[in-house]
């Protein structure tokens, strides 16, 4: 009996902020990898999640949403954005059905590289009716040429099984990138950090989620218990006392919740302890960017 040829290749995810694409990651991966957050820009870092089966390895990589950048922190999303685009076998684009405005810039460097193929997802189409729909893909077919344009519903699983089977027979023969039971190429560490900087996203208001930082300044794993020091990092003094809150108990709110998380993506008990530093502007400084992870 002849087997099959094995297929690997890397699918990355684009589009604007709050389309979807964290969601539709989650989805395709079945694991919760990208935190998910009604506030845009919640995606700073490209995060890599790995599908694979006997004969496939599928590598998806979620993407900052594309924006009109206004400082360092926001040109280094763009990067990787950019950046996306060059690696990719394939490209899923991610649209709301309720956007019919073309990103000009971004869709003219997408749609030109017909070397990569594109499918452009409408994401979100439980909340339009068939009619409302059908102009939608209508809308979109006059003015894009892709190799498939899909409706979908990441919240709700709606046709993400056509999206792979799209992404599977584009995919070339390759064998797998990484060791089959690896789930994703960022340590442990990046999604402490992660977790932490959601539970803040979810529990703050206006620009404090937008003004932090969170860095793990240690991982500490023991036999049935892993310690976790947080340094969460805020541009002024008036955030930081935000963070904390009357006699702490903002501060250990988000502690609570991020340590329920980490205890269930962990699979061990966890020893969380949190520290509020400031970073003046560190949104607009390179040397603290780099100290950060972003490149």
């Amino acid at each position: 009996m002849t087997s099959l040829p094995h297929k690997a290749g890397f699918v990355n995810i684009v589009g604007k902020p709050n389309v979807g694409k964290s969601t539709l990651m989650n989805v395709l991966l079945g694991k919760n990898l990208s935190i998910i957050t009604a506030k845009a820009q919640t995606t700073r870092h490209r995060i890599a999640g790995i599908l694979s089966g006997d004969d496939f390895q599928v590598i998806y990589a979620d993407t900052p949403g594309i924006i009109t950048p206004n400082y360092e922190l926001q040109r280094s999303m763009m990067r990787v954005v950019r950046g996306s685009l060059v690696d990719a076998d394939a490209l899923l684009w991610v649209v709301d059905v309720h956007d019919q405005e073309l990103p000009t810039d971004f869709s003219a460097k997408l749609l030109h590289r017909r070397a990569t193929p594109v499918f452009l997802l409408i994401n979100k189409v439980d909340l339009i009716g068939k009619v409302a729909l059908e102009k939608v893909l209508q809308y979109w077919s006059n003015h894009v040429s892709v190799n498939a344009i899909i409706p979908v519903s990441a919240l709700q699983a709606y046709n993400t099984a056509l999206v792979f089977t799209h992404i599977l027979a584009c995919l070339p023969e390759h064998p797998a990138y990484y060791p089959k039971d690896m789930l994703t190429d960022k340590p442990e560490r990046f999604f402490a950090a992660e977790i932490i900087r959601e539970k803040i996203l979810r529990n703050y208001h206006q620009e404090i989620p937008y003004s932090v930082e969170v860095v793990i300044d240690a991982f500490k794993e023991e036999e049935k218990l892993i310690k976790i020091s947080a340094i969460i990092n805020a541009e002024r003094q008036s955030q930081k006392s935000i963070l904390i809150g009357k006699q702490g108990h903002a501060l250990k709110k988000v502690g609570i919740e991020a340590r329920h998380d980490l205890e269930r993506f962990l699979g061990k008990k966890v020893f969380l302890e949190q520290h509020v530093k400031v970073a003046p502007d560190w949104r607009t400084k390179s040397q603290l960017l780099r100290q950060f992870g972003y490149t």
